[in-house]
């Protein structure tokens, strides 16, 4: 099996949504048939193209940006700042697995450096972050329902 095929799998077996990037109407095209197939056996898609509605049932977001910024209202931190400033491409982290990162926080600053690697996108600018608004107080409340406030992370 080549180098690609082994990725391939690897995103296959492991997320249960696709974000289609280019995603086609056109059921004739690679771009509209295969995610139809990966729907039909249980994916959930995420469809991208600046030109549709509508893609295989679900809503159409025009960029990547747009897609981001529909999660915006959901990162904040403990002072109800927004957070979700950037994304970067998805990290791989089973290459931390050796480190036990889901059970120990030891060697979590590994993961945090490598992210600091990573070309990051701007969603907001400077400016714009300057302006935001806080969390409101209902969101800010539900969002922290069974949250352990003791291991709650808070800017310095």
């Amino acid at each position: 099996m080549s180098g690609t095929d082994t990725t391939v799998e690897q995103i296959l077996t492991t997320y249960d949504t696709i974000t289609v990037v280019g995603a086609s109407t056109v059921a004739a095209k690679a771009a509209h048939s295969v995610p139809a197939h990966m729907q039909r056996h249980g994916w959930r898609i995420i469809p991208v193209n600046p030109h549709a509605d509508r893609i295989l049932s679900e809503p159409v977001y025009r960029t990547l940006r747009e897609l981001v910024m529909s999660y915006f209202e959901s990162f904040y931190n403990v002072e109800r700042q927004k957070t979700l400033h950037s994304y970067t491409r998805p990290l791989n982290l089973a290459a931390f697995d050796k480190d036990d990162w889901m059970r120990s926080d030891e060697h979590l600053e590994a993961i945090a450096n490598r992210l600091d690697e990573v070309r990051a996108f701007r969603v907001v600018t400077p400016p714009m972050v300057a302006g935001l608004s806080p969390v409101d107080a209902r969101s800010y409340k539900a969002g922290l329902l069974g949250a352990n406030p003791a291991g709650l992370w808070r800017p310095s």
